[in-house]
């Protein structure tokens, strides 16, 4: 094998905004042909780094180094001139324009008096058969799934001769089949020499691609791990700067049969045909099944905000409200999947997103109390460790795991009878999962109803009490704490009888 030379080192990288310093004396560290991956906490300065990197943000003090020279990086221009590419989650291509169109998109080759379409065609077929990709150069972007987008995405950055691709969650809008695709592209790309910088929350995936994992806290860089020295207690121990227990109940929690949510043969178009299930206080009921079968719009009938199209259901025996703001008052509260578009107001600071769906709980003959919303908002913030603790910020500006406590901590300040939760820690790292799921856990406590759907195998497992599987339009297994496995739901969401749980 070939000898590892280091392509891209920074040292001593400083970065402060409005007087809060959030990078401080950073080293990092990327050799040829490895994929070195990048973790911390959300805040944990991560994104910042790379954007120094990549010449969207300039550093203050430090220096970046390109195969051990000295360089300035001050524009994403410098960037790519220095063999840095970066692909975002969201990618940057244009869905009508042909594979060869999007990769010279910009920096066309010109003939006499037009592109050179030949030559840029010849080009992109070269890169193709170099890095043993399975893309048509003609086709157009819009007929391809997304993990075929993204190798389009690796394509324009190797068309520039990038040393180093940096990949910013990859894998977020991906299925299973389409990230092992992904995941096949990486070793063949470390394989011809090409160093990855990938960025990720989950941890699964640092430990079937890392070569050495950079773990960030607060600002620092807190440790480098070899591949062999990659574990669960090390990652998370490192990111938070203590020891998290696995999250595993330490007792039964017994069920309130008298508070119940209760749903007799719901409907909701083509997707859900005779769902029934009852909720009971004091219970984490987690509902898992296929991405598609109809999971959030079953919680969403509940809350209100789709209508269903057959059925009943009931709080405690009387009919639940098809008005949302009704079913606010009486106790119910929903965070969405999409947090981002559904969870809060990007703009409002995030007393008044904490403050928004508690006006009738903080008004006086008809008038918001100010001194009130400012308590309501100063107590959700101690509460639920909502970082920065100024409330004036807007929650836009916010890294996702305070967005996502926002959004929890506005329902959780009202003292909900229930609560539905829709992929409650997609995209937040293990720390604030672990905030998370205490914050469920004291809520069952005290007696509410928790309703979570979730596509995290290992959080239905652990997390919930019960679990019923949606397979199909109808509810197909019911899985009590100790009898669920994650093997098991797997095979229940695909509409596999293994014998174990209870078939309904």
């Amino acid at each position: 094998m070939a000898e590892q030379k280091i392509v891209l080192r920074t040292e001593g990288i400083c970065k402060s905004f409005n007087g809060v310093q959030v990078l401080k004396d950073v080293d990092l560290e990327v050799l040829s042909g490895e994929v070195h991956a990048l973790m911390g906490e959300n805040g944990a300065g991560k994104s910042t780094i790379i954007k120094i990197i990549t010449g969207v943000y300039v550093k203050e003090s430090g220096q970046i180094y390109i195969e051990e020279q000295p360089v300035e990086i001050w524009s994403r221009q410098d960037a790519r001139g220095n063999g840095i590419s970066v692909i975002y989650q969201e990618l940057s291509l244009v869905p009508e324009l042909s594979v060869t169109e999007n990769i010279f998109l910009g920096q066309e080759i010109m003939g006499r008096f037009l592109p050179d379409r030949k030559e840029m065609r010849k080009r992109v077929q070269a890169l193709i058969d170099r890095y043993e990709f399975k893309i048509n150069p003609d086709a157009i972007v819009a007929t391809m799934g997304m993990a075929t987008r993204q190798m389009v995405e690796i394509l324009k950055a190797l068309s520039i001769d990038a040393k180093i691709i940096i990949m910013d969650e990859p894998t977020s809008a991906l299925s299973t089949a389409e990230t092992e695709k992904l995941f096949s592209t990486i070793d063949t790309l470390r394989a011809k020499g090409v160093s990855i910088l990938y960025i990720s929350h989950r941890l699964e995936e640092i430990y079937r691609l890392a070569d050495r994992l950079t773990v960030m806290r607060d600002g620092i860089n807190v440790g480098v791990l070899d591949h062999d020295e990659i574990t669960p207690e090390r990652v998370t121990t490192l990111m938070i700067g203590r020891e998290v227990r696995k999250n595993e109940k330490t007792h039964l929690r017994e069920p309130n049969k008298d508070h119940v949510l209760s749903v007799k043969h719901l409907k909701y178009r083509d997707l859900l045909s005779d769902i029934n299930m009852d909720a009971y206080g004091g219970e984490i009921l987690g509902i898992g099944g296929l991405v598609g079968s109809g999971r959030t719009e079953l919680i969403k009938c509940i809350y209100g905000a789709l209508k269903q199209s057959g059925g009943e259901i009931t709080l405690d025996g009387k009919p639940v409200n098809k008005v949302i703001a009704k079913n606010i008052v009486g106790g119910m509260g929903l965070v969405p999947e999409d947090r981002r578009t559904e969870g809060f107001f990007p703009v409002l600071n995030i007393a008044e997103n904490l403050t928004v769906a508690s006006y009738d709980l903080l008004a006086k003959t008809g008038i918001i109390s100010a001194k009130n919303e400012k308590q309501f908002a100063a107590d959700a913030i101690r509460d639920y460790d909502i970082r920065p603790t100024t409330s004036t910020v807007p929650v836009g500006n916010l890294s996702g795991g305070n967005q996502q406590k926002v959004v929890l901590g506005r329902w959780l300040s009202r003292k909900p009878k229930v609560l539905l939760l829709d992929e409650p820690t997609a995209g937040v790292d293990v720390g604030v999962k672990a905030e998370l799921y205490r914050l469920m856990e004291d809520l069952a406590e005290q007696g509410a109803i928790i309703i979570m759907v979730s596509s995290d195998l290992e959080e239905l497992v652990n997390v919930s009490d019960r679990i019923l599987i949606v397979h199909k339009g109808r509810f197909f297994k019911e899985y009590l704490y100790e009898n669920a496995s994650q093997n098991e739901i797997l095979l229940a969401s695909s509409g596999v009888d293994t014998g174990k749980g209870r078939l309904l």
